[in-house]
């Protein structure tokens, strides 16, 4: 099928409101950085999977536009995204003598982004940055909101700031090098803003997953635009999570749990939210919130996507136990008690509790 054209969402939030810009053949084209603010340098973050693919490319779009382009590249994967390599950015812009002008372009994926904009918000106290997202997870997600951090052993992303980005330039062309794995994992991010937001384009991702994961540019365009339309509802109203922004972590309990209980890397992101979506769902029929019917509608969808619907266990002794342990290490926990998003009708979410009996046999239940 033919590519699409040009489509844009716009994120309002009055002298913080960007938009996203989302096509093929995007992110190397001058065009696409041309209203951006006047600097004398610019620095690229990168990692070794895409900087040899893409940072060429980056730099040679930017070349008419600042007179010293830098780049820095970070190891790859969830595990590198700790302070040792966040100093790797201020490093290169120390190094470099880069003064409060200067861009950072982010290039890569969620974890280069969320790297490059905790950097962009600490250095100097503030310097502007660009997302410019690889995969399809950071494109329909984390590139837009304006949520950046590190991780610590104890906790996913409990090390960070809100800074929003000038803009956030998706080139779909990108995908095309991404591993099935990272498509799979960005599917789940996709999949949440059904059911916590939008049936219609639940029913839409139903009937075009085959497309999806074959990745046809038609169905990745819209996939990306709605989901980025969602998200940008959402954080419009709640820009720092003070209410509502808080739907958008459905599956991220649990999810994150994983994540630290098996060490950072050892599941992507969206596998875990895969697998938390669906106790999370799980919860929400035990609670006598939603039908079983949407449940499975749901792990099933999470199956054709290519992602886990079991958890793993984390402890042989007590499972569950250590779940709830992780899980009490929380951005939404509040005085140790444990908050979940929960799906409390069709396109309708919370953020309530539950007893940690019943929390047990939702892990049991959905954990090899």
């Amino acid at each position: 099928m033919n590519a699409p054209d040009l489509q844009t969402v716009s994120i309002a939030l009055q002298e913080r409101s960007y938009h996203i810009a989302i096509r093929g053949s995007l992110f190397d084209n001058p065009l696409s950085y041309a209203e951006l603010p006047a600097a004398s340098s610019a620095l690229i973050v990168t990692n070794t999977t895409v900087g040899p693919l893409y940072a060429e490319r980056l730099q040679k779009a930017l070349h008419g536009k600042y007179a010293h382009i830098h780049t820095v590249v970070l190891p790859d994967g969830e595990a590198y995204k700790t302070w040792d390599s966040l100093n790797l950015i201020f490093d290169a812009l120390l190094a470099k003598a880069c003064d409060r002008k200067t861009v950072l372009f982010a290039l890569g994926g969620g974890v280069v982004g969320d790297m490059t904009g905790f950097a962009a918000a600490s250095y100097m106290r503030g310097v502007p940055f660009v997302q410019v997202p690889t995969t399809l997870l950071a494109q329909v997600d984390s590139s837009v909101g304006g949520k950046t951090a590190i991780n610590h052993p104890l906790g996913k992303n409990m090390i960070g700031a809100f800074y929003q980005p000038l803009k956030v330039v998706c080139d779909l062309d990108t995908l095309k090098t991404l591993p099935q794995r990272e498509l799979s994992a960005g599917l789940a991010e996709v999949i949440k803003y059904g059911p916590i937001a939008d049936m219609a384009f639940f029913d839409w991702i139903e009937d075009h997953m085959a497309a999806l994961v074959a990745r046809d540019p038609v169905a990745l365009a819209h996939a990306v635009k709605r989901s980025c339309e969602i998200k940008a509802w959402v954080v419009g109203q709640d820009e720092r999570e003070a209410g509502l922004r808080a739907i958008l972590n459905f599956g991220h309990t649990f999810g994150h749990a994983i994540e630290a209980g098996l060490g950072y890397g050892e599941w992507l992101h969206g596998e875990g939210v895969g697998a938390g979506m669906v106790m999370a769902a799980h919860l929400s029929h035990r609670l006598g919130l939603i039908d079983l019917a949407l449940v499975e509608r749901l792990t099933a969808l999470i199956q054709h996507a290519g992602l886990p619907v079991k958890g793993p266990v984390l402890s042989a002794d007590d499972n569950a136990g250590r779940y709830l342990e992780l899980m009490r290490v929380d951005k939404k926990a509040e005085g140790g008690e444990i908050k979940f998003v929960v799906i409390d009708g069709p396109a309708s979410a919370s953020v309530r509790s539950a007893p940690d009996a019943m929390v047990r046999e939702v892990i049991n239940a959905c954990c090899v």
